[in-house]
């Protein structure tokens, strides 16, 4: 099968589609033929070696949608599934982003019947990086929370999935992007002016750190989403970077508040898998609105 990787780091010139061998799923493991996968900015940063390592193999791709093709012993699903998963994992030999992919069972739920295989790609780790992100935030209903960056993928499903929980949420996002993070649920806007000590806590989607630490309240809470990069705290705040998890049973409740049309998933663009070079490429451009994805 065809996979992309990398074998040094580098900008998008380094990603590589190789030949390798289909992988065999093994006890509690299943297969999935991939449809559709989403190129993430963890993907860059993985290709530029922003997490370390020695610039060996390293497969690209953490989301997947695609039909399951062969199963380990014990692993649940049936071959013909249609399903979504998230492919953890920073320095993993291969990702989503090759023909086939092997997940633990545990990963994977069924996929969406709304959208297509595309969308359904945009889902698992932007949608469960949210989810989570909310949980440790713990903003109870009534309260307030501010998401910087909530036109991106994971601030979308943030500012959607708060605004569900009657959370009432401000949206930090550029001017332009208004109308669409007001769609989400937002139910005030703005594209930098915050009091600070307004809001109870902040997920900063947009990694604006110190800044947006000010503006939570005193024994707030404040989550980011990179682990390590996350400010020290201050004024009895709880700070927190999350580090998404993969969960098929949180995963599956995200399917269905995409069915249910709670949540959006959006595609700026898709692209052959032996294009993934153009993927980074536009990826690095920035201003995306919406994932890219590769389509095998």
């Amino acid at each position: 099968m065809r996979a992309a990787v990398v074998t040094s780091f580098g900008g998008p010139e380094a990603v590589r589609v190789v030949d390798v061998e289909v992988p065999e799923p093994e006890a509690g493991q299943v297969r999935i033929e991939v449809a559709a996968a989403a190129l993430n900015p963890v993907d860059a940063g993985i290709r530029a070696g922003v997490f370390g390592g020695t610039g060996g193999a390293v497969g690209l791709g953490w989301d997947v949608a695609g039909t399951v093709d062969a199963v380990g012993a014990g692993a649940g699903w049936s071959a013909g599934d249609q399903v979504v998963a998230l492919a953890h994992g920073l320095a993993k030999p291969l990702g989503t982003h090759a023909e086939y992919v092997v997940v633990p069972a545990d990963a994977v739920a069924r996929a969406p019947r709304t959208v297509d295989a595309a969308h359904a790609a945009a889902l698992p780790l932007n949608a469960l990086t949210a989810a989570q992100a909310l949980d440790l935030l713990a903003v109870p209903e009534g309260g307030s929370l501010l998401v910087t960056g909530a036109a991106g993928a994971v601030g979308g499903y943030a500012v959607q999935l708060a605004a569900r929980r009657g959370v009432a949420v401000t949206a930090l996002a550029r001017e332009d992007d208004e109308e669409l993070v007001r769609s989400f649920g937002a139910a005030r806007f703005t594209d930098g002016e915050v009091r600070a000590g307004s809001v109870d806590a902040v997920l900063d989607a947009a990694v604006l750190g110190e800044r947006a630490l000010a503006w939570v309240r005193d024994g707030g809470a404040y989550t980011g989403l990179i682990p390590g990069a996350e400010p020290a705290g201050e004024r009895g705040v709880r700070v927190a970077a999350v580090e998404v998890v993969a969960d098929g049973v949180r995963l599956a409740e995200l399917v269905r508040l995409v069915d249910e049309g709670v949540l959006t998933p959006r595609v700026a663009d898709t692209y052959a898998l032996a294009d993934a070079v153009k993927a980074h490429a536009r990826l690095a451009e920035g201003g995306v609105r919406g994932r890219l994805v590769l389509v095998p």
